[in-house]
């Protein structure tokens, strides 16, 4: 019976759980504006690209 108390008293796997999900959620948030910046860094070169085709002719 103590080591139930015991292991209903334990908080060490409920904080390395919430390091983890706080660890993963910024992950997602980097992944998600890494995405976007390309995207956007994808275009600027795109139209810098073109004007310096079209100012070459």
């Amino acid at each position: 019976m103590k080591f139930f108390n015991k292991l209903l008293r334990d908080e060490q796997g409920a904080t390395a759980i919430e390091y983890g999900l706080i660890a993963a959620l910024i992950a997602v948030a980097a992944m998600a504006a890494m995405g976007t910046i390309g995207t956007q860094l994808n275009s600027t070169f795109d139209k810098v690209g073109k004007e310096l085709t079209t100012a070459n002719t």
